[in-house]
């Protein structure tokens, strides 16, 4: 019994290190992914484009992402997450370093292509390591982490690379990320083998495996969780994306100071990420993810205002608190979804969340042919009325372990 225990402790701690490490990887894909939204109006006036040209670089590595997150997870599936997840970090070092050596709108946005194709293998499969190393009961606090890491990564990116960009330049950016990362992917090794290894047995054929795809939104509680997902990510990624450009025509922000406008975004979810997902196993998510709606949707709305640069800037961390209060507790259903395909179920979760990102930073740049206004009124508008269908939609999803199994 004694030896178990030690066992046990040194399993739970190296799960711990583990965690962090993903947590780590997490924060810098994040980081390289929203660095370059508050950089648009600079980078239109340095490559000499207009904004909404230079604003594809956001679909381009976005839209990508979510794409071939589908074929990771099958890949996982088939060879095990230890190697898809190894490779692609380094594929995601490689490419942030090479797009440091863009000259033009148009090199920028192919490296920010292969970027999204290569590196979508390590966020969707560290989700999906969470659904095994953790029972579900216990899920809530590590996808805390792990999605309080993407808020923390949105966070710097947006605020540190816009305040920095005007010093280093855009391109020592993306080498300090690749660098970091290299960082992060030596610490993984030696946490490796809790990753897994190749699954046993027959692999399944396309058709099954199109079949389980299929299955996962035929039932009423996956199709209403993807859903959400998908909208949800529409909505946030739309709105952040062309914050650094509203507040350089609303307010007249230098880089520096649309860096500290943004400071706010994604602190709610680095301090809080833990909390809200303890909030969740202990209570259920049944009010917490509409009531993270609402609070995006009147978040966005306070900007349709003319209203001071402060209130504006508040505003932005409860835009943030909303995104902190959905997206975790909805990734935590869908740990649930996919039986021994984990990575498939994880891997159209992230295929729905960043092709969300890709198309809703799109929409709402052409909703802003009519003006910042009515892109924010119609985007706020629909965010509420999805928090008023949640309720609900989420009402049977209580803390309740016998949620596990529900359909």
């Amino acid at each position: 019994m004694a030896i178990e225990e030690v066992r046990g402790g040194i399993y739970e701690r190296q799960r711990e290190q583990l965690l962090r490490v993903l947590s780590m990887a997490t924060f810098l894909i994040f980081s390289q992914a929203y660095m370059v939204a508050p950089l648009i109006p600079r980078l239109s006036a340095a490559l000499e484009v207009s904004n909404r040209t230079i604003g594809l670089i956001v679909p381009a590595y976005m839209i990508p992402y979510g794409v071939s997150t589908l074929f990771y997870g099958l890949l996982s599936d088939r060879l095990g997450r230890r190697r898809i997840v190894l490779a692609s970090l380094l594929a995601f070092v490689v490419l942030t370093g090479l797009t440091a050596t863009a000259q033009s709108a148009s090199q920028i946005i192919f490296w920010r292509l292969l970027t999204g194709l290569g590196a979508s293998g390590v966020v969707p499969l560290a989700l999906a390591s969470i659904g095994t190393l953790f029972p579900y009961e216990q899920r809530g606090r590590p996808l805390g982490w792990l999605f309080g890491a993407m808020a923390g990564g949105m966070a710097f990116g947006s605020t540190v690379g816009v305040i920095l960009e005007p010093f280093i330049g855009w391109r020592m950016l993306f080498l300090g990320v690749a660098v970091a990362a290299a960082g992060v992917l030596g610490l993984l090794i030696p946490y490796r083998s809790l990753l897994g290894v190749p699954p046993s047995g027959p692999h399944p054929s396309i058709e099954d495996v199109f079949t389980a795809y299929r299955s996962l939104l035929a039932i009423g509680r996956g199709l209403r969780t993807y859903s959400y997902v998908f909208l949800n990510a529409i909505f946030h990624s739309g709105v952040f994306t062309w914050l650094g450009l509203y507040f350089a025509r609303r307010y007249g922000l230098s880089e520096v100071g649309i860096g500290l406008a943004l400071l706010g975004y994604g602190v709610p979810g680095f301090l809080l990420g833990p909390v809200i997902g303890r909030a969740a196993d202990r209570w259920g998510r049944y009010w917490l993810v509409p009531a993270g709606l609402a609070v995006a949707a009147l978040a966005a709305a306070a900007l349709i205002l003319d209203v001071p640069l402060l209130v504006a800037a508040v505003a932005v961390t409860m835009l943030s608190l909303g995104y902190d209060m959905t997206q975790p507790l909805l990734a935590g259903i869908v740990t649930t979804l996919g039986d021994k395909r984990g990575g498939q179920a994880m891997g159209l979760n992230v295929f729905m969340l960043f092709t969300g990102f890709g198309i809703g930073s799109f929409l709402f740049g052409e909703a802003l042919l009519s003006g910042f206004g009515a892109a924010l009124v119609i985007f706020s508008a629909v965010q509420l009325v999805a928090a008023l269908v949640a309720i609900s939609m989420f009402r049977a999803e209580t803390a309740s372990h016998s949620q596990e199994s529900q359909q």
